[in-house]
């Protein structure tokens, strides 16, 4: 895997009035700072995505609680009950150690609530934070959301759509990280079914989380790959916008764990499958199987989900080895070039989650990125 690598997540249309805005929020009650991205369609409603990181030394015990009475001070400064959070991610230094507070917490526990679906993985985070926090939020001015969760999976209903986030699925009745990848599809395929939705029609994003990706990921490349050719995903039809990389769960078991994003009622008029051949080539050229960038359009906003971009050419060659300055400034590159393709720039971005292999890099792809893009949320993580 490469050195420098970025994931970027939702986005609206950025010729929609207003634009998108970020900020910070200073939290008189914890040592946490709290940066986030707003939007609010025509419509009224308003998406938020929250990052939260510690700012001192603790333990998992104390930071933890910094990041709930932040985050409950920071979502009622913008006018937010809990009930409008949607998808929380906790980015965790030691998850096999640090799950037992976790699940003493009903905002970090998954399977706590009736509305919010929690995910764990082990990233850890730029020091000296041993947790950080992603949060999505939606507040509709006009009606109360319709949310329901279960079994971990939360979903929200809009209209004629449902939209449903579920996480930390592994599958460790099996050793090999090719025979997880198979037994957490087969577990997914029965949710979707269970929805009225399908791998193909329905599902927009996804995260495999892989321990020890050096040795894991082929096992996950191979399965997906297998998987996707009989479920009628190819080169001739599309993938889906994805990220695999280095990551744990909480069980020693799981080499392989993973998030999704699905949309019941999708249409396919409404998605796009954005490219940048002039950067980077076609997935499947060298064996893998994921869409660049994959845009979903609404009656007054874009999302649009960009895939783990790093730092290489058409070819699939990394570019700048062991200059992970370099390396970002090519990341980033490659990322407008996809955004470009839907008339975004960099500044309509609701968040960047930047991964490096090497911890020392951790605070430089922070300042880099911060003298770049300015208040755009940003965690950095391993």
């Amino acid at each position: 895997m490469e050195s420098s690598r970025v994931d970027c997540e939702t986005l609206p249309e950025p010729l929609s009035r207003p634009r998108m805005q970020h900020d910070t929020f200073a939290s008189g009650i914890a040592p946490v700072i709290v940066s986030f991205s707003r939007f609010a369609g025509a419509d009224g409603t308003v998406e938020f995505e929250f990052f939260l990181r510690p700012a001192k030394h603790g333990t998992i015990e104390a930071q933890l609680d910094w990041l709930r009475r932040a985050y409950d001070d920071a979502i009622a400064a913008q006018g937010l009950a809990q009930e409008s959070g949607l998808y929380r991610r906790f980015y965790c230094s030691d998850p096999r150690n640090q799950s037992g507070v976790l699940e003493t917490q009903p905002f970090s526990q998954p399977l706590a609530g009736t509305h919010c679906a929690v995910s764990w993985v082990g990233q850890p985070p730029e020091p000296p934070a041993k947790v950080v926090m992603w949060a999505q939020h939606i507040h509709d001015p006009a009606a109360a959301l319709d949310t329901c969760k279960k079994d971990g999976s939360a979903a929200l209903r809009r209209g004629e759509l449902t939209h449903h986030w579920t996480t930390n699925v592994t599958c460790t009745k099996v050793h090999r990280a090719y025979d997880q990848t198979k037994g957490i599809f087969s577990a997914y395929d029965a949710y979707l079914g269970a929805h009225g939705m399908t791998l193909r029609d329905h599902v927009v994003r996804t995260w495999f989380f892989v321990r020890h990706v050096d040795v894991n990921y082929e096992g996950l490349v191979n399965a997906r790959r297998e998987l996707f050719e009989d479920r009628g995903l190819t080169a001739g039809t599309h993938f889906i916008a994805s990220t695999g990389i280095e990551g744990c769960s909480a069980l020693d078991a799981a080499k392989v764990s993973m998030d999704a994003y699905a949309i019941g009622g999708l249409r396919p008029e409404q998605v796009t499958y954005l490219e940048a051949l002039d950067h980077l080539g076609p997935t499947h050229v060298y064996g893998v199987t994921f869409e660049r960038a994959t845009e979903v359009a609404y009656r007054d906003r874009k999302h649009i989900f960009i895939s783990g971009t790093a730092s290489i050419d058409p070819e699939g060659k990394i570019m700048h080895a062991g200059d992970v300055s370099r390396q970002l400034d090519r990341v980033l590159e490659n990322v407008e070039a996809l955004l470009a393709q839907s008339g975004a720039g960099l500044g309509d971005m609701c968040a960047f989650i930047a991964y490096v292999r090497d911890p020392s890099d951790q605070s430089l792809i922070r300042e880099r990125m911060a003298a770049r893009l300015g208040a755009v949320p940003v965690t950095v993580v391993v």
